[in-house]
């Protein structure tokens, strides 16, 4: 299964941790990044992936996501889709998505993903039928109930 994880995702376990929701967040991405190392889901990534992780000022976090998105990406959507990217992206900025985030979106239809796994909460209620915008947490019990059926 294609998924593909947005900027906030990939940041979440360096966040603060003192509400339990984003520890919760940050232990399901982490799951979800062993679970992509084990090959239970192929990881999408794009050049508007790498173009917000490049703007991380922390060194060791930037470095640390790179190596993991270069390690264990099965596809890239790279700069040569980038005008059918952001042509789909206007789209999808009709219905109130941010540019950057209507561009992972965007990516992640293009490449067929069946998640968008992200801890945005206004990028959550994106619906289409497409894709499934979808938070960590959420993510990991779904999987879970289809894994126990």
């Amino acid at each position: 299964m294609l998924i593909y994880l947005d900027n906030c995702c990939y940041n979440r376990p360096y966040d603060d941790k003192s509400l339990l929701s984003i520890n919760l967040e940050s232990q399901a991405k982490l799951y979800i990044q062993l679970k992509i190392k084990d090959g239970v889901y192929e990881l999408v990534t794009s050049y508007m992936l790498y173009y917000e992780v490049f703007q991380t000022p922390d060194i060791v976090r930037r470095q640390a996501i790179l190596q993991f998105i270069e390690e264990q990406s099965s596809l890239y959507v790279g700069d040569e889709w980038k005008k059918t990217v952001e042509e789909n992206a206007q789209d999808i900025m009709a219905r109130g998505v941010k540019f950057k985030d209507a561009c992972h979106l965007a990516s992640a239809i293009l490449a067929h993903c069946v998640y968008l796994i992200t801890t945005d909460k206004r990028l959550q209620k994106y619906h289409s039928d497409r894709i499934t915008v979808i938070n960590p947490v959420d993510f990991v019990m779904r999987m879970e109930a289809n894994y126990e059926q």
